[in-house]
């Protein structure tokens, strides 16, 4: 059996900032993320301006990209891009490095070294935290996996439209707009 080394939140924070490199820290282990393809970055930049433009205009709330949620004591994790309702941005200090909680929406794109047992225990945790959705974005199969407050989810293909009536009232987007990049 091999061993895991578990490393603090303050041992987190004393990390090196360098260019090019990401982590989260999945209750204490230390994940070092890989650089994403240019299509996981064209993918999150499509479906994430949908919704911040979506959203913006209607004072809902705000999109950011790769900011990093503390989900736990020892959980941050670095949704591809979220959405935080405009209530809960008045209470946040947006000088923070992270931010409380998880976000509203999480967007994950998935990249080819995904792996699936990862990718549950991320959603996991994201509704453990207080996440309402996540949107599960896989590239090659040309579908989202959208999580609504349980791990049960449902899977939306080209023929679908993406719409999250709770949190973006009105909001609707053909999952076929997203692929075609």
């Amino acid at each position: 059996m091999a061993t895991r080394t578990l490393i603090t939140l303050e041992d987190f924070d004393r990390l090196p900032d360098e260019e090019g490199v990401a982590y989260e820290l999945d209750e204490g282990e230390l994940i070092m993320m890989p650089p994403p393809a240019i299509i996981h970055n064209l993918l999150r930049e499509r479906i994430a301006s949908e919704v911040r433009d979506f959203a913006e205009k209607r004072n809902l709330g705000k999109v950011l990209w790769e900011a990093a949620f503390l989900l736990s004591e020892n959980t941050v994790r670095i949704p591809d891009a979220a959405f935080v309702s405009a209530e809960r941005m008045k209470s946040l200090d947006v000088h923070q490095s992270r931010i409380p909680g998880a976000p509203d929406l999480a967007i994950e794109v998935v990249s080819p070294s995904n792996l699936a047992e990862d990718l549950a225990r991320k959603i996991d945790q994201y509704l453990v935290a207080g996440a309402t959705a996540i949107w599960v974005i896989y590239q090659r199969m040309r579908e989202v996996h959208v999580f609504e407050g349980t791990r049960t989810g449902h899977i939306l293909a080209e023929c679908d439209s993406l719409e999250l009536p709770g949190l973006l009232p009105g909001f609707s987007v053909p999952v076929q707009s997203l692929f075609s990049l």
